[in-house]
């Protein structure tokens, strides 16, 4: 692809790292307005990622590459394992006191999520600026409550307001961009064949934050129109894909 290219992905994932940074300044600032609001983000991005995934990323990179289907099995596991041994194992070789355990294990986790987020703008934009696009529209509106969750859990933690802003953008912004700048030259020169089989752990990836990472998290609240606004982040996505054809 070229240099333009290159610059478009790139703001696609500094606009996610954004988005976190605004949800990180407005949960520390007004936190109630935040709290309540959040959960509307994930479940429209739910919606869409979900539906982007089997719409769309998932048969894509089935045309590219008869391998796919165990790569996205993949992918999707992948990323299960990836946070739950974070979670569980991480502590255990060590003495974990209570800001480790509620707040900086936590904070590692959606660290690598997001750093493994700027792999996946990488990955879908050079299939197609299309995949891309509709790829990133739910993932940057679910950065919003990630940032917001990731400086709930530093500062219940026990870190103090300035360095749970600090953590919050380290771990959960601008580790997308980051994803991106490593992930751009070796992605860039693999064959159209092994991109799909990238695209298909992609998949699964998304798929996971959406069914099993965002949808549980809303399911907790008691909002009505949360799905109101699932349907609505569907009915977008469906919108985008049929639009293109």
């Amino acid at each position: 692809m070229s240099g333009t290219s290159f610059w478009i992905v790139m703001a696609a994932s500094s606009l996610a790292c954004v988005v976190t940074t605004i949800g990180i300044v407005a949960i520390s600032n007004y936190g109630t307005w935040a709290r309540e609001h959040a959960v509307y983000f994930m479940s429209f991005a739910a919606g869409v990622l979900i539906s982007v995934s089997f719409m769309h990323i998932i048969p894509r990179s089935f045309e590219m590459n008869d391998q796919a289907p165990t790569y996205l099995l993949a992918g999707f596991l992948g990323i299960y394992l990836t946070n739950r041994i974070v979670r569980l194992y991480v502590c255990r070789e060590a003495e974990c006191s209570a800001n480790v355990t509620m707040g900086i294990i936590p904070m590692l986790g959606i660290g690598l999520h997001s750093f493994i987020d700027g792999v996946i703008y990488t990955v879908t934009f050079n299939v197609s600026v299309l995949t891309g696009v509709l790829a990133a529209i739910g993932m940057v509106l679910h950065e919003f409550p990630e940032g917001i969750v990731t400086f709930v859990l530093l500062e219940r933690g026990g870190f103090n307001r300035r360095r749970a802003i600090m953590y919050a953008f380290l771990a959960a912004a601008i580790s997308t961009p980051l994803g991106t700048l490593v992930s751009w030259s070796f992605i860039n020169a693999i064959e159209r064949s092994t991109l799909g089989l990238g695209l298909a752990v992609s998949a699964g990836a998304l798929v996971y934050v959406g069914a099993s990472h965002l949808l549980p998290a809303v399911e907790e609240e008691t909002k009505r129109h949360t799905i109101l606004a699932l349907f609505a982040g569907v009915l977008v996505a469906i919108g985008i894909v049929m639009s293109k054809g």
